[in-house]
């Protein structure tokens, strides 16, 4: 069905036949895009100046005003009507009943109505005080009546807008900067809003408003394609979900690609981002010239003045590098650059805007893009040198990216860049795509580079350490091979070029191990050392490891986690100095006096004791120690208790009835001095609470000893809390993992499992090691956002390893168990 043959329906058929044919359109017609929509408008134009026409008879000085997105012709699926209806005022008892005449049956079709009733004076009132309302007229379009009458406004608040542009600009500009720190950034949201976010469609109609002031334009390349590309997923989206939305949610996603064509979700927030990024930048080129127009207008009158009515005078230029200039607050080429004889010239030009914290200028960037010839291979010294002071720069070596970015140089310069260019991330830990990440990565790791004797090859991992996310398997292994490749490209020698390999290689090495594995175990220690090689590199990857936990989210890092590393690191280091870490028969760190005492006072007592200490660790550097106390690491809680069954999930248990979060977590048993008689249990675990302050050390005591001589039902207490637990909306998560890591400790077997967190996990995982008859010797627990990560050192009752066969079955059965 063609858009004339839906009108005509429209017309013949009166509210059905608008409903028959509208709903024709949308099921019947080709997929979403701009003809759909501007056969839906043409079809809703139709249908709206034939209830316009029979209602108004003879009525003259009257108009129906299609404003706003309906105004623009985007008229979506599930998009409401935005409508005026404009009269002269000569007889307002007529038009309000003709505005019933339109609006009733609007709304007894169920579509949603934005709708004022307006004189041509009442308009321009309205719109001068309220700045939204005066961007809706912009778009005005004329439906039905009096073409003259909509005309005249459309002329008279454009005119207005031209005038009030120096005093509304700078309101709109705010405007979008509270939206933005709002709504976020459409490019790195796992549920963006289409519309409302930094870089979605309201942004893409603020920059017609600003052309629309002849005060500044927008890059025009690829403008209208993004703008498009939104709109068909906005459509798209409305159709699967029903509704008026524009929060692209996870769970419509796939229905979303499908409509589209598309090959899956993550094909379909790659094309978003893309888009969004070219929104966001043209708003950011945008709004930086209006700021420098106006600049530049309020210093005119007083410069003519100073200069007698002179010529215009010449902007200062100021220099920065070679054939790089600073003029008017950008980074431009200097007259006598000549770009195509300097290859050189874009990474000099970026590392010297970045420097001065000065953004590269949009024309600059387009001609270097044009004209720039390529980099020999390997790449000369200085190329080399200005992408490391570029990515050294801190801040501002973000926004300087982003500009080269948008003109396709950075994948001219790194291929292997566009694999990875807005690839979503699907895991609640990160809040970036994956090239933001290296991006936001290389910025961190800018604030290490005195901490380490290789600063370059410092920030080229942290820019590349990630850069295998774009292939098939472990993106560590990918990314390895590609490092080794790009550092050569670059100019890097062999001996660089390994290292660079092997940070990359390795670059989850320290968090993991340290979050994961028990550093008491010099099989652990020396596994590191072996993988690091060299202390060098292991400074290198300390700093590393510290830069993309902080540029990855704040639920990466924390003072305790940075802790852990830096045990790890110095144990390592003692390795790798000659320092042999000895293979001895695991004991046991000596118990403390107070873990003596303790374990004295429980034989004594003949149940459980325990002791509860704040916990803080200053900082690796003392120069780096923060004004005012330690950042607290967790409270240590110490707990002695006869050696029976089902310690560890009662302990797990209680902590999780009384919302306590297991940072750390160590059982072992004791050995007591002589003429001490009985077995000891000694636990030595770093809590949190979860909220609010911590319980008294008497109340987990008696809960505890009731846990274990199964008065308290502690499954049952948490199956109903478990029953109420809230979970986002919309995400499934995935299904528990338990693996027997291999070779990980020569005194223990390692269980690993990945689930999603929950109250009372630990003691589920507890409970289920304990029914599969092995002991638990240490336990290290790790949260990263929603998700656990635990590692669990497991002997059987005699102490030994458990053999293969025997550690894979109790694997599965507790992976059965989570799953169940």
């Amino acid at each position: 069905m063609t858009s004339t043959d839906v009108r005509h329906e429209a017309e013949d058929s009166g509210p059905g036949g608008y409903a028959a044919a509208r709903l024709r359109l949308l099921t019947e017609g080709v997929r979403s895009g701009p003809p759909r929509r501007s056969a839906l408008s043409a079809l809703t134009d139709t249908w709206l100046a034939g209830l316009f026409g029979a209602a108004a008879g003879t009525l003259r000085g009257v108009s129906l005003i299609a404003v706003g997105g309906y105004g623009r012709g985007e008229l979506s699926p599930r998009s409401d009507l935005d409508l005026v209806l404009l009269h002269d005022g000569s007889d307002p008892a007529a038009v309000a009943a003709l505005a019933d005449s339109v609006w009733y049956p609007v709304w007894d079709l169920g579509i949603a109505l934005d709708h004022s009733v307006r004189t041509p004076a009442e308009a321009r009132k309205t719109a001068a005080e309220d700045l939204k309302v005066q961007l809706g007229l912009l778009d005005a379009r004329h439906l039905a009546g009096d073409l003259g009458l909509t005309a005249a406004l459309r002329t008279t608040v454009l005119a207005d807008w031209r005038n009030q542009a120096p005093k509304r600009l700078p309101e709109l500009q705010e405007l979008c900067a509270d939206r933005a720190a709002r709504q976020g950034e459409l490019q790195y949201l796992l549920e963006p809003d289409l519309k409302e976010a930094r870089g979605g469609l309201r942004d893409a109609t603020t920059l017609r408003a600003v052309a629309a002031s002849w005060l500044a334009d927008a890059p025009r390349e690829g403008l209208d394609d993004a703008r498009r590309r939104l709109l068909d997923v906005r459509d798209a989206l409305h159709l699967a979900t029903g509704r008026a939305t524009d929060r692209l949610a996870l769970q419509e996603q796939d229905q979303v690609a499908a409509e589209l064509g598309l090959l899956d979700a993550d094909t379909l927030l790659r094309q978003v981002y893309e888009a969004a990024r070219v929104i966001s930048y043209a708003s950011d080129v945008t709004w930086r010239e209006v700021g420098r127009v106006l600049r530049s207008r309020a210093g005119r009158p007083r410069l003519r003045t100073l200069l007698g009515g002179g010529p215009k005078p010449v902007a200062e230029r100021s220099p920065l590098a070679e054939g790089v200039v600073e003029q008017d607050g950008e980074v431009v080429l200097a007259r006598a650059a000549r770009p195509e004889r300097d290859p050189v010239l874009p990474l000099r030009a970026a590392a010297a805007a970045a420097q001065a914290g000065l953004p590269l200028s949009l024309h600059a960037v387009r001609r270097m893009a044009a004209t720039t010839r390529p980099l020999p291979t390997p790449w000369p010294a200085e190329a080399r040198e200005q992408l490391v002071t570029l990515l050294g720069s801190g801040r501002p070596t973000v926004e300087v990216w982003e500009a080269l970015e948008a003109e396709g140089l950075i994948t001219r310069l790194l291929p292997d860049w566009e694999r990875v260019r807005c690839r979503p991330q699907r895991n609640a830990v990160h809040i970036w795509t994956v090239d933001r990440h290296l991006i936001e990565t290389a910025v961190r790791a800018s604030e290490f580079t005195r901490r380490v004797s290789r600063p370059d090859l410092l920030l080229v991992a942290a820019l590349l350490h990630d850069i295998g996310k774009g292939w098939p398997g472990d993106h560590s292994v990918a990314g390895e091979i590609i490092a080794k490749d790009v550092a050569a490209r670059i100019g890097f020698d062999r001996d660089d070029v390994t290292v660079l390999a092997t940070l990359v290689r390795h670059h989850l090495l320290l968090i993991d191990t340290a979050t994961r594995r028990d550093l008491e175990d010099p099989a652990t220690v020396r596994a590191v050392a072996e993988a690091v090689g060299d202390r060098g590199t292991l400074e290198l990857l300390h700093a590393l490891t510290e830069a993309d936990a902080l540029a990855t989210g704040p639920a990466a890092w924390s003072t305790w986690r940075g802790s852990l590393v830096a045990d790890l690191v110095k144990r390592v280091s003692a390795v790798l100095a000659g320092e042999v870490a000895e293979d001895a028969p695991d004991t046991g760190a000596a118990p403390t006096a107070e873990q003596e005492r303790l374990a004295i006072e429980s034989v004594a007592t003949g149940g459980p004791v325990l002791a509860l200490r704040a916990q803080t660790e200053p900082p690796v550097d003392p120069a780096e120690a923060p004004a005012g106390d330690p950042e607290p690491l967790g409270v240590e809680l110490v707990i002695a208790v006869p050696d029976q069954p089902g310690v560890l999930p009662a302990v797990a248990g209680v902590l999780s009835l009384h919302r306590l979060t297991v940072r750390t977590a160590e059982l072992r048993t004791l050995e007591l001095p002589d003429g001490v008689e009985g077995s000891v249990l000694l636990l030595d675990w770093r809590v949190a609470a979860q909220y609010g302050s911590l319980p008294q050390a008497a109340r987990l005591r008696a809960d505890l000893v009731r846990a274990l001589d199964g008065s308290l039902d502690i499954a049952g207490r948490l199956a109903e809390r478990d029953a109420a637990y809230p979970r986002r909306r919309g995400v499934l998560a995935p299904p528990p993992r338990v693996t027997v890591a291999p070779a990980a400790s020569r005194h223990a077997t390692v269980i690993e499992v990945r689930a999603q967190d929950a109250p009372g996990l630990l003691f589920r995982i507890g409970a289920a090691l304990e029914k599969a008859g092995v002991r638990v010797r240490s336990a290290h627990a790790s949260t990263l956002g929603s998700n656990a990560v635990d590692a669990f050192y497991v002997t059987s009752g005699t102490g030994l390893p458990l053999l293969g066969e025997e550690a894979t079955t109790v694997a599965r059965a507790l992976e059965e168990t989570l799953r169940g």
